[in-house]
């Protein structure tokens, strides 16, 4: 992406030059306003650890600092977003000053070097005229790109050492008009990226045992992709009335692509290439308007359309490294190229609002949504597998849904230390699906081409209430809770695949609902002036039920029940003013169930438990030092190891880190700061290869004018 390389070659160059040169502008303008007088009285021990009399609106860091890790890197760097090694550079900047009489200049920015975290931004406001602002970011996200991991023979699928990296940025340009009395406008460019690659757990296939094969080898996503959107904005206030319409326009183009090696290190290796491309254009236009119509009723009404328009073309290839061309090989599975097609979106929304209060402690907020959505879709491409001849394909579908959403939010304070509210939530919705076409068979092996017509209906529902109590002026109890149901209808007038056959997924579902019960309970209670104690608890059980076609034989079901604790415990204790402790506990219980994991080992019952602890304290040491000490610990005992049976479910991990911070205010104008952390993790369902332990220091220099 041009865009990227650009801005990644002179990033390291100018970018620090020119937050450079805004500090030492933005310290001339200063430097009048920040002068210290020749007399300077005694500070009082407020005045020093703020760093004096006067106020500093400016400021630079610089930091510097490494992660030293043992053992798993990758897993190191994702877990902690950082570099393997070390960084570096401006940690945070913030300049601001007049240039001339209510004009207003600012500049904020961090350049972290090799921590690939950069931002910068421009602003310059001039009083009941306008404003302009220019930013430019860039950070990256890691990912660890290792494979699975097949316990009985112990065989690991490592990725690259290093973490893998994508990095997002964004550039925009702003401005606005703020005239008094005038309508507000306010334009907008933002230029968008992504841009590296991301770990997937698509992964691929392998022979980790002789007579086994599981789908464990790494993959990753390959990801290039940048937009442009343009918006404006025009608001208005006419009497009671404030009305709002704009319009923006955003256009795209994203080329990622799932790259997965298979079979590595085996004499059948292939490395797979899975390409998408698409191209798009969005165009959205919406208004609004908010209205007191008396000073007890407040209506807010809202209107968008939404047009996108997308090309997308695509391939599945294999071949003896990535992005290939296409070769005929005996190995080869399921493949495509020359994919191309097209699709549409309509999409339409209005919302109406109505706030009253009918009396003087109850208000009622009655709202209305609706949406509705158009999508049709063609394609067209060839098929391949094995060494067998290509064959064409090609298939269309066009989509249609109406939701209306109807919700009610009711509030009473009118009762002595009680504060009572209920929503009511209702979504009604239908729809149909036409789909033709897809993928063929070659030589009788594969899915046929499908024709589906389906008419489906929504009804979804849910009530929430809650009371917040005060019985004592150091206690405060809020309890609460909600009833949620989501019914899903399918009338399938046509379908081609046999409801009898193994190709008979999702046609064969008649009603599938989804239903969730959830209660919780929240107490704060402050014993003492300096102390603060929070509990809270949450019960929630979700279940899901299943109607299938009468046809497949197969009865309705529940096909899935989870069921969830949740405790929580934090405190905060101030002995001194100089001295504070924070404390939280959360312990959560989670197991889902389904009918298949009570007749077969293959299959176990779900769980998703575990707890954290965490701790942290200030100390103000003297009236220019403070420490600041934390710790954490993190716990996860669910794994199972069922690799004899079938799929191995559950996560086995344990993590700890201690962080330590000592500031030090040598002069008014400068602060140092020393900062140690350890971290230990340990990781159960990889078989220890994610294991890793690792020390952080850094320092930073804070200068403020």
């Amino acid at each position: 992406m041009k865009s990227f390389r650009i801005l990644h070659h002179y990033r390291s160059s100018w970018w620090l030059a020119l937050l450079g040169l805004g500090a030492g502008v933005a310290s001339s303008m200063a430097a009048d306003t920040n002068s210290t007088p020749a007399s300077v009285p005694e500070l009082t021990p407020q005045q020093m650890f703020e760093g004096g009399t006067n106020v500093f609106n400016n400021w630079i860091d610089l930091s510097a600092g490494g992660f030293l890790t043992h053992g798993n890197k990758a897993q190191a760097q994702q877990q902690h977003q950082n570099s393997a090694g070390a960084f570096g550079g401006i940690e945070d900047l913030h300049v601001q000053g007049e240039v001339s009489k209510g004009t207003t200049f600012t500049l904020d920015g961090h350049s972290i070097f090799d921590n690939h975290d950069y931002d910068l931004g421009l602003g310059l406001s001039k009083e009941k005229l306008g404003y302009l602002r220019f930013s430019i970011s860039e950070f990256r996200t890691w990912y660890n790109g290792d494979g699975g991991f097949y316990a009985p023979t112990g065989s690991y699928y490592r990725g690259a050492d290093e973490a893998l990296g994508l990095n997002r940025g964004e550039i925009s340009f702003e401005g606005g008009l703020t005239l008094e009395k005038m309508p507000q406008v306010k334009f907008k460019y933002t230029h968008n990226f992504r841009d590296g690659d991301k770990s997937s757990t698509s992964w691929g296939l392998t022979h980790p045992d002789t007579d086994v094969t599981r789908s464990i080898s790494p993959s990753f996503h390959d990801i290039s992709e940048h937009s442009d959107t343009f918006q404006l904005d025009v608001t208005h206030h006419v009497k009671a009335t404030e009305f709002g319409a704009g319009f923006s326009y955003q256009t795209g183009k994203l080329e990622d692509s799932l790259k997965i090696d298979q079979f590595p290190g085996e004499p059948v290796e292939q490395k797979i290439t899975d390409r998408q491309q698409t191209s798009y254009d969005l165009f959205n236009a919406h208004a609004f308007t908010e209205t007191w119509i008396k000073k007890d009723l407040f209506l807010s009404t809202g209107l968008s359309y939404s047009d996108l328009d997308n090309t997308f073309s695509g391939s599945r290839i294999y071949g003896s490294d990535f992005d290939v061309n296409y070769v005929p090989a005996a190995q080869n599975g399921f493949g495509y190229y020359g994919l191309t097609g097209g699709s549409r979106l309509d999409e339409y929304v209005m919302d109406v609002n109505l706030m009253a209060r009918p009396v003087g402690h109850l208000t009622i907020v009655p709202s209305i949504r609706v949406q509705k959505e158009d999508t049709d879709a063609s394609f067209t491409g060839t098929e391949t597998l094995s060494d067998n001849t290509t064959t064409p394909f090609n298939g269309n579908s066009n989509r249609g849904m109406l939701d209306v959403r109807e919700r009610l939010d009711v509030t009473y304070n009118g009762f002595t230390n009680w504060v009572l509210y209920a929503r009511g939530e209702v979504t009604e919705g239908n729809g149909n699906l036409t789909e033709n076409g897809g993928l063929v068979q070659i030589n009788g092996i594969g899915v046929p081409p499908i024709q589906r017509e389906t008419d489906d209906s929504r009804f979804f529902q849910k009530y929430s209430i809650g009371a917040r109590w005060y019985p004592l002026r150091k206690l405060t109890i809020d309890v609460g809770g909600y009833y949620k149901l989501n019914d899903y209808n399918y009338d399938n007038n046509i379908d081609s695949t046999p409801n009898t056959s193994a190709n008979r997924y999702p046609a064969y579902l008649l009603v599938q609902n989804f239903e969730t019960y959830d209660g919780n309970v929240r107490l704060t209670l402050r014993p003492a002036q300096t102390v603060t104690l929070v509990t809270r608890y949450e019960y929630q059980i979700s279940s899901i039920h299943t109607r299938p076609d009468p046809i497949t034989g197969l009865q309705e079901a529940e096909s899935s029940k989870m069921t969830s604790h949740i405790l929580a415990q934090d405190v905060s204790w101030a002995p001194w003013t100089r001295l504070y402790f924070q404390a939280g506990f959360n312990y959560v219980l989670s197991d889902t169930r389904t009918p298949t994991s009570d007749y077969t080992q293959a299959i176990l019952k779900a769980q998703n438990n575990y707890w954290t602890l965490n701790f942290t304290t200030g100390f103000v040491i003297d009236n220019k030092t403070d420490l600041n000490v934390g710790y954490f610990y993190y716990l996860a005992d669910n794994y199972q190891d069922n690799s004899s049976s079938g799929l191995p479910l559950g996560s086995g991990a344990e993590e700890h880190g201690v962080n330590a911070t000592l500031t030090r205010r040598l002069t008014k104008h400068l602060r140092v700061s020393l900062r140690y952390g350890y971290y230990h993790y340990d990781d159960e369902t990889f078989g220890g290869h994610q294991d890793f332990y690792g020390h952080l220091v850094y320092t930073s220099l804070r200068y403020r004018f």
